[in-house]
């Protein structure tokens, strides 16, 4: 592998981008992402809870609604995600703002309980802030698979065009773009999947095949979760170089 100017290697090229501006809703693509200590500015900073659940995970996921993919929010202003409003594209065609309280009766209808909008501005994960793959690791699932895979199943921030499978990058550090001053990333551990990849994007589908292919040939893991290393803007095209 080459060994870039500015060193460390040269991993690949960023060739996707998305942050998720409502929890297991679809992602908003992107062409730039300000990455900030706590992750994506405005990833996951809406999420519905089920009223009243006082377990560790409250949240409402496709996972309990498949529906919820079908969902497409989006920032009126995606500069200013903590002050934007965001509003939300419905599978009838119709859009509504988040906050609208006929959105979440419309959702509790649909998931057969009440749920309640909370808004939490450093975002709401289940483990890490950023995750990633590489291409050649979504290139072997779907060798694997039979037939391609929609990479908006594994609901990632960043997709890097790169013939190295992500796992290799695991407590590496990955600088994006040519400013040594820029974002960096914490490559962290592989990231374990539940029922959510099943489901397919654009229907709601569930196709348990896909858990099946993941979990008995890729030890139930796609791509990696990573911490922030260094605040920035990560854009579409950005070089992406490994430091270990």
């Amino acid at each position: 592998m080459a060994i870039s100017d500015n060193g460390g290697e040269k991993v690949g090229v960023v060739t996707s981008l998305a942050r998720f501006p409502v929890k297991s809703m679809a992602g908003e693509p992107s062409e730039m992402l300000d990455l900030r200590w706590p992750g994506f500015h405005g990833d996951r900073q809406y999420t519905f809870c089920r009223t009243g659940d006082q377990t560790r995970f409250p949240w409402l996921s496709a996972r309990d609604l498949s529906s919820l993919v079908l969902y497409r929010p989006a920032y009126r202003d995606p500069r200013d995600p903590r002050n934007s409003p965001v509003d939300v594209l419905l599978p009838s065609g119709a859009q509504i703002p988040v906050e609208d309280p006929a959105l979440a009766a419309r959702i509790s209808h649909e998931a057969g309980r009440d749920v309640q909008l909370m808004q939490v501005g450093r975002g709401v994960f289940d483990a890490m802030p950023v995750s990633l793959a590489s291409t050649a690791s979504l290139t072997a699932i779907d060798a694997v698979h039979g037939k391609p895979l929609d990479a908006r199943r594994f609901r990632l921030n960043i997709v890097i065009e790169s013939s190295v499978e992500e796992a290799g990058w695991s407590s590496g550090r990955l600088i994006f773009g040519d400013d040594e001053q820029g974002a960096q990333l914490l490559v962290n551990a592989g990231i374990p999947r539940c029922a959510l990849i099943t489901i397919d994007p654009d229907t709601a589908e569930r196709d348990p095949s896909v858990m099946r292919t993941v979990a008995r040939s890729f030890g139930n893991k796609v791509g990696v979760y990573c911490a922030t290393a260094r605040p920035g803007v990560i854009r579409l095209g950005d070089r992406v170089r490994l430091v270990r």
